[in-house]
């Protein structure tokens, strides 16, 4: 795999970052320390899909200055080959940790490119071998997930699905005794919430859950949060949220809250449920390079976020005091 980006052979086609709007900086980045203040201890994360440009000091300074708890792991400085940044080389793996646990931050998921559909032996086994690198990664860093994907239906769905269950289970297989779970996110061709729940019944591991991208079940998928809970909700582990306006491959994200999906209801039906993981920000500046720059969409998202998890905390016990 290489070390770099591979996806934008995937979106040539697509016009996400067409139409986004140029907001003024002002208008969204908060003063240091009083967003940190505001979101301090919630479940917040980002990932660093978002901000390509930035070093590994940067990130997690970033991250602690603008009161985000987690980290998703999502390429360093534009390599996407996780296992090979040298920030997680033997020799300074120790002094990385250290970084992390010295701003009080976690890494929520370490993301892995590797797609569970492949039916040709070769590729398939080039795939699951790239995943047990990122689940050997994860582990020596004390991480408690990481990402596949199923990626694209090849042959009939009832085929592509047992590949996907039959590498799912090969790998919880494999993450277990080191303390990782698998997650596959709804993306690709593995958007619908009942074909996913088909892949989790039948791949039947402890050691495999979803990664509920809910932007892509939404705007993708066509379905509304409440439907995509009640199917999947018992394996949802962590979360992609991200606002977009329009539909399918006419999309394009915009800051959180001024577009058409319905994050905040996304994030009630994840509080309602007892979801204990993070609500992380998956703003795809690597693919979509005309987005708004981190420095703007963080912080914007990291204001947002507190309020709709402040008031859906105060929802959910309300209902519950009566």
């Amino acid at each position: 795999m290489s070390n770099h980006i591979s996806r934008r052979t995937f979106l040539a086609g697509m016009s996400a970052a067409a139409g986004v709007a140029t907001v003024p900086p002002h208008l969204f980045a908060a003063p240091l320390n009083a967003q940190a203040s505001k979101s301090a201890n919630l479940p917040i994360g980002f990932s660093t899909l978002g901000c390509p440009a930035w070093n590994w000091n940067k990130v997690l300074d970033f991250a602690k200055e603008y009161g985000f708890t987690g980290v998703e792991l999502r390429g360093i400085e534009g390599n996407m080959d996780l296992p090979a940044c040298p920030e997680f080389s033997s020799s300074r793996l120790e002094q990385s940790m250290k970084d992390v646990a010295g701003r009080g931050l976690h890494i929520s998921s370490v993301d892995s490119s590797s797609s569970m559909h492949e039916s040709d032996p070769q590729k398939r086994k080039q795939q699951l071998d790239d995943a047990r690198r990122f689940i050997d990664l994860a582990s020596k860093l004390g991480v408690p997930y990481i990402r596949v994907f199923g990626n694209q239906i090849e042959g009939t769905p009832d085929e592509a699905i047992a590949r996907v269950v039959s590498s799912l289970r090969e790998l919880g297989d494999y993450a277990g005794p080191k303390n990782v779970t698998v997650l596959l996110e709804s993306h690709g061709d593995f958007t619908h919430s009942p074909m996913l729940r088909e892949i989790f019944e039948k791949a039947d591991s402890p050691h495999v859950a979803l990664l509920w991208d809910a932007n892509h079940t939404y705007v993708q998928g066509g379905e509304d949060p409440e439907y995509t809970v009640k199917q999947v909700g018992k394996y949802i582990r962590h979360t992609h949220l991200k606002d977009s306006v329009g539909k399918g491959n006419d999309s394009h994200y915009v800051l959180t809250g001024r577009g058409e999906v319905p994050v905040k209801r996304q994030v009630q039906m994840l509080v309602d449920i007892g979801y204990k993981g993070y609500y992380s920000y998956e703003w795809e500046k690597v693919w979509h390079p005309d987005l708004q720059d981190p420095e703007i969409a963080f912080p914007d998202y990291a204001r947002v976020m507190t309020g709709y998890l402040k008031d859906a905390r105060a929802h959910r016990h309300k209902l519950q005091v009566g």
